[in-house]
């Protein structure tokens, strides 16, 4: 929604919901002063600017996901994409699923390897309520802008020269590295 005052205001942040997401935090959202943009997300569950993605566990998935290893492979994907990540872990702990070294292990791993933000809640309307103000301050704080669909951060010289090179036939990432050190 925008009201034009010597040019666009933006009045209301706009946060996508992935589809797969109860349709209650549509009202929620909306409830705070968001406009909703429902739809089927390539990653995270909630995007707030063009830079913040949201991705929401309950507390049993959030275990399941650390049990199954689902969790560590949805990060990469989820930081590729984003600059800032946050996980948020809705409701409350499930003693006994998890040991507390297992759970402390996963915490590390969110937080220093992937760079992700870790966050508890103890709802669906505490977590709208984040969510909410995350939009809020990217777009009309920080005005960075909304971006629906998910774009790769641009690779590094590294990273390009390698991909070219694994381009080349019966070469893969170890060969490539290989011939990169060799040839420079």
């Amino acid at each position: 929604m925008q009201q034009f005052l010597d040019g666009p205001v933006l009045l209301r942040p706009l946060i996508a919901v992935d589809s797969r997401e109860s349709e209650k935090f549509d009202l929620l959202l909306k409830s705070f002063g968001a406009d909703v943009d429902r739809r089927v997300l390539d990653v995270a569950d909630f995007l707030c600017s063009s830079k913040l993605a949201v991705e929401r566990k309950t507390r049993a998935d959030f275990d399941s996901s650390i049990i199954d290893g689902r969790l560590f492979s949805q990060l990469p994907n989820l930081t590729q994409n984003y600059e800032r990540v946050v996980i948020i872990v809705e409701g409350v702990s499930d003693e006994g699923r998890i040991t507390r070294n297992a759970l402390l292990g996963a915490y590390a791993t969110v937080m220093s390897d992937h760079g992700a933000s870790l966050i508890f809640t103890k709802d669906m309307e505490a977590t709208a309520e984040l969510v909410y103000h995350f939009a809020k301050h990217e777009q009309l704080a920080k005005k960075n802008p909304m971006r629906i669909f998910a774009k790769r951060k641009a690779l590094t010289t590294s990273q390009s020269a390698r991909a070219i090179v694994e381009t080349l036939p019966n070469v893969g990432p170890k060969l490539a590295k290989k011939l990169i050190t060799h040839f420079g």
